[in-house]
């Protein structure tokens, strides 16, 4: 046995006080004189050899209830078989728990300031020779050193709430890390957190045998929490000036009902519409908001809760472009045609471009969402080339085949862009027998699905032979499931495929009630969908439309005060931006190019930090099936003395005070209940 605190055994010289005590306190007996013995009706005679076994109790009771009293001072333990060697250096590294939810009160204040608190305890129970690692969830480079004491005590005070989270097995991996340059000192991981559910990973934890594990709960009080679960709109298409529908999910991450919690919806930093939303316990809910008054160019989101006293997640960033028109390329095989030019040059929101088939500049090929190929026979392979990689970069391709003459070309693109294929010219007149209502272009159109319908009529078309394609999707069908107007994929954009020209003598298509919404969507749809918002820690590569840069021009992300410069890599359909972990702050993001903006990125935590459920110890513990390690819940107090007890090994000092209190209690015991012998004198 030895002691953590020996110096407190000084304190024993105060057994000599009882021992004094009955050394110089004998009983002496007193004679007392008659006159009349028959006045004493009783003599009580007691003998000497039982007294002094009762005194020798008393006083063994008292030595000892004062020697472990000393003792529980001096903290004895029984050391750790494990500690081979008490002088050992030492490497120790300290995780400290700095996610969102860290932010949850308690009675020491913030979860993150009691963890500063307590690992620095930790540290203190060591040597002053001992080295220190400290890691947070941003697992940054300068911490992947060991620290000296008085190091890691400033590094401490430098650690701040961050969007990152990381799980269990990677902590403990991290931390392990830093032990390869120390082989021969002894290691310990501590990790201080709250332990939510979130942070232990699906798989079993494997963890070196050799490193001690020993994990530190802080605890939240209970308190519910709303958040923000997610945002999108009604319509992907945004024109200015046009009403826009805006859903908002709420998540309720407790057990009790929220009523009546008030959302905002901000634009641009000005108030478009506000609305309320109640939530049953442990489930989500939306909200649909209406707003507009909407300009041309990007727009700067934010949704906005209240929610207190857990107030990380009550604001949720978004950004969309409201464009102010299409460009659409018309690639025509001889004159203009009155029916496009008409359907699209009605609405300003179409910018509409003719040109012949001999004159396209294919460099101008991508500034267009939509090209029509109407009635074009001639279709050189640079063309056809152009136009698979136009459409696997996401653009949209209509194509209105020519009658009159052989369909060599219109055979190699469609061959070459993957669709159905030429087959014959049918000269039969045929009704479009089925139409898609499900499909994206008819969203909307009818306010009632029509249960007789009048349909088109070709009197002349191009039949396709069907290839099996799996990409293709129908819109309007002939009869046996021929296709009249079909769509198809490739890469990231759509091929849509007519049987017949936008003429008079060989359909009605051009006339029929069915045109203008089937030309309208298709030039809508033909706009990429955009994210409305990425996660953070989560979308590390963002995907967005291909962007060229000079050798003297940069990408940059600002935000305030804030920039970065991301990575900017070229593939064949697009160009992706790797942002690493650069953004670590929730908000909107200018990308800029130079001083020209091209888009705006909104950032948002990746939510898991709302759910403020936690794992058992029981939980935990069995993520380590190879390993035994301690969860420490910290009571009121410092945790220098308890590390250090459980470094050397079993604490006894609550043992000692429980035998002072029973040879306390034993002393009173014999006092009061030890019964004298004793005989009577009758008188005579």
């Amino acid at each position: 046995m030895r002691f953590l605190s020996p110096g407190f055994l000084f304190a024993l010289l105060a057994i000599a006080i009882p021992i004094i005590i009955h050394l110089f306190n004998f009983r002496k007996f007193k004679k007392v004189y008659f006159s009349n013995v028959r006045f004493l009706k009783f003599v009580q005679i007691q003998t000497s050899s039982r007294q002094h076994l009762k005194d020798r109790l008393i006083l063994a009771s008292r030595i000892l209830a004062i020697a472990f009293l000393v003792f529980a001072f001096a903290r004895p333990y029984i050391p750790n078989p494990e500690q081979k060697n008490t002088y050992e250096e030492q490497v120790v590294s300290i995780f400290i728990d700095n996610s969102f939810s860290m932010e949850a009160l308690n009675k020491e204040g913030t979860l993150l300031d009691e963890a500063k608190r307590r690992a620095k305890e930790i540290a203190s129970a060591y040597s002053f020779n001992d080295k220190f690692q400290l890691l947070t969830n941003d697992f940054e480079g300068r911490f992947q050193r060991l620290l000296n004491y008085d190091e890691f005590q400033s590094a401490v005070d430098e650690v701040k709430i961050s969007s990152a989270n990381r799980d269990l097995s990677q902590i403990i991996r991290r931390q392990e890390d830093v032990f390869t340059k120390e082989p021969n000192s002894k290691k310990t991981v501590y990790v201080v957190s709250d332990f939510q559910d979130n942070i232990l990973p699906s798989a079993p934890i494997q963890s070196d045998t050799a490193v001690t594990v020993r994990l530190v709960r802080v605890k939240a009080n209970a308190q519910p929490n709303i958040s923000i679960d997610s945002v999108w709109f009604a319509s992907a298409i945004h024109k200015p000036g046009d009403p826009e529908q805006m859903v908002v999910k709420l998540r309720n991450n407790s057990d009790e009902e929220a009523e009546n919690i008030p959302v905002r919806i901000m634009i641009n930093k000005q108030q478009k519409a506000i609305g309320s939303l109640s939530i049953a316990p442990r489930a989500t809910s939306t909200d649909t908001l209406s707003f507009s008054g909407l300009k041309s160019g990007w727009q700067e989101g934010e949704i906005e809760i209240t929610d207190f006293p857990v107030v990380f997640d009550d604001r949720f960033y978004f950004s969309f472009n409201v464009q102010q028109s299409i460009p659409l390329l018309i690639i025509n095989g001889g004159s203009e045609n009155e029916y496009l030019n008409s359907v699209y040059r009605s609405d300003v929101f179409f910018n509409v471009s003719n040109v012949s088939s001999g004159n396209i500049n294919y460099s101008g090929l991508n500034n267009f969402p939509l090209i029509v190929l109407n009635e074009v026979a001639q279709i050189s392979d640079g063309l056809i080339q152009q136009l698979r990689a136009y459409v696997n970069k996401g653009g949209s391709l209509m194509v209105f085949p020519e009658l009159l003459t052989n369909q060599e070309g219109l055979r190699k693109l469609l061959q070459t862009l993957g669709t159905d294929v030429p087959a014959e010219i049918v000269t039969a007149e045929t009704k479009v027998s089925a139409i898609n209502l499900q499909h994206p272009i008819f969203k909307g159109v009818f306010e009632n699905i029509p249960q007789k319908l009048d349909l088109p009529i070709a009197k002349k078309y191009l039949r396709y032979s069907s290839q099996n394609n799996t990409t293709k999707q129908s819109v309007l069908d002939f009869p046996g499931r021929g296709t009249f107007f079909g769509e198809y994929r490739l890469g990231r954009g759509k091929i849509y495929l007519s049987a017949v020209p936008l003429n008079a003598e060989n359909s009605n298509f051009a006339r029929h009630s069915v045109f203008v919404p089937v030309m309208y969507q298709t030039a809508l749809l033909s706009l990429q969908d955009q994210n409305l918002f990425h996660k953070l820690n989560r979308d590390q590569v963002i995907e967005l439309p291909k962007l060229t840069l000079n050798a003297n021009q940069t990408l940059k992300l600002k935000k305030d005060k804030f920039e970065a410069i991301p990575d900017l890599r070229q593939n064949e359909n697009a160009s992706q931006l790797y942002i690493a972990d650069q953004i670590r702050q929730i908000g909107n993001y200018q990308l800029l190019k130079n001083d020209s903006l091209l888009a705006i990125l909104s950032f948002n935590d990746a939510g898991p930090e709302s759910n403020l459920s936690y794992a058992t110890d029981r939980v935990i513990k069995g993520k380590f099936p190879n390993q035994k390690i301690d969860v420490i819940t910290p009571e009121r107090g410092s945790m220098q003395a308890k590390v250090k007890s459980i470094n050397q090994g079993t604490s006894l000092w609550k043992l000692c005070i429980i035998l002072a209190l029973l040879f306390l209690a034993a002393e009173i015991m014999l006092i009061r209940f030890y019964k004298k012998s004793q005989t009577k004198a009758v008188t005579t």
